[in-house]
């Protein structure tokens, strides 16, 4: 099985990609691990290794970069979309972004959290979740109803409720045709 797990920033994704894929028993590839270079920079190495990756005949990735969208969405079986309330959202991703800042938490390639000064910056999750919550949200379902994505099953989570249910019986979920 091949699953594309997205969400915004704080939703979850790589908490319930994890699980998943631990318990489908294939690899997890978190997104996030491998753009972030040091400083934060992109790394050049991106698109390349989330191709390779996802050559495998079964895998959960996690996150949503427009650069590899497509090669993604194409070779996924199905797609599980984290699509919480933005209260949530926002709630999780400052509680978050404030716990890895105090522990001084180390992250993807030696970075770290920021301060909350950092917050306001349009590129950290923060700001990320707010800004492009509703931009998922328009974006994401015509998306879905293209031809070329057709192949897809989709289990779109709107609350936490569901998220539990998808967690305790995911197979039921992903066996089930379109979009419940």
């Amino acid at each position: 099985m091949r699953v594309l797990v997205l969400g915004a920033c704080g939703s979850g994704k790589t908490t319930l990609a994890r699980q998943l894929a631990h318990r489908l028993g294939v690899a997890h590839v978190e997104l996030d691990a491998l753009h972030h270079g040091p400083a934060w920079t992109p790394r050049p190495e991106f698109a390349g290794e989330v191709d390779a990756a996802t050559r495998a005949p079964a895998w959960v990735v996690d996150g949503n970069y427009r650069a590899v969208r497509d090669l993604l969405w194409s070779r996924a079986e199905a797609l599980v979309w984290l699509d919480l309330p933005l209260a949530v959202i926002e709630a999780r991703v400052v509680r978050r972004s404030l716990l890895r800042w105090l522990r001084g938490e180390v992250l993807w390639n030696g970075n770290r959290e920021r301060g909350p000064r950092a917050w306001i910056d349009r590129e950290h999750p923060v700001r990320w979740a707010w800004s492009h919550h509703g931009t998922y949200r328009r974006e994401y379902p015509p998306r879905l109803r293209e031809p070329r994505f057709a192949h897809l099953r989709v289990v779109r989570l709107r609350s936490r409720e569901m998220v539990a249910a998808f967690g305790a019986a995911p197979e039921l979920w992903l066996a089930s045709p379109r979009d419940r």
